[in-house]
């Protein structure tokens, strides 16, 4: 007879299958020059100067993204508005945290970590976006951040005046 407390197997993993590993964060990093008060003001102040919006926003070009007491809020030309994150850490000018969900319901949400940090050429400003469980489709979700999380670092640091 099996005992109640015995370990069942998982309903969600195949027979024979190991559970699958959770995916993985994805880290991106961008150095870009003056010192870390300049870089956390550009990326948390000034964000409406240089998110690339046509490719990354719910409402594209014309709108206006910014860091609204606890939210990051995207705003149309129309007035219509789109809560991408709620803000649950802030550390100025060392970092923050959020949920993070544009274009998409907080009950699908991943988290974002951004942390700014001295160096020599100036402010490394690391991404680390992760709680791709969270997501509506995890692997697609992670994907799409694979991919545009270099593109939008490279707008910010042009836009803090990188030479690349």
């Amino acid at each position: 007879m099996s005992s109640i407390f015995s370990h069942a197997q998982d309903p969600f993993e195949e027979a024979g299958q190991p559970a699958a590993d959770p995916l993985e964060p994805v880290v991106n990093t961008v150095v870009v020059p003056g010192p870390v008060a300049r870089a956390f003001a550009g990326f948390t102040d000034h964000t409406h100067l240089w998110w690339p919006l046509e490719q990354h926003g719910v409402y594209g070009a014309g709108s206006y993204v910014e860091f609204e007491e606890n939210l990051v809020l995207e705003t149309a030309d129309d007035g219509r508005t789109s809560i991408w994150g709620t803000l649950d850490d802030w550390q100025p000018p060392l970092s923050f945290h959020a949920t993070w969900h544009p274009g998409t319901t907080a009950l699908w949400s991943t988290e974002l970590l951004v942390v700014f940090r001295a160096v020599e050429a100036g402010t490394e400003v690391r991404v680390f976006h992760e709680g791709w469980e969270g997501a509506e489709d995890p692997a697609a979700v992670r994907q799409e951040y694979v991919e545009a999380w270099p593109l939008i670092l490279e707008k910010f640091a042009r836009f803090m005046g990188s030479e690349a």
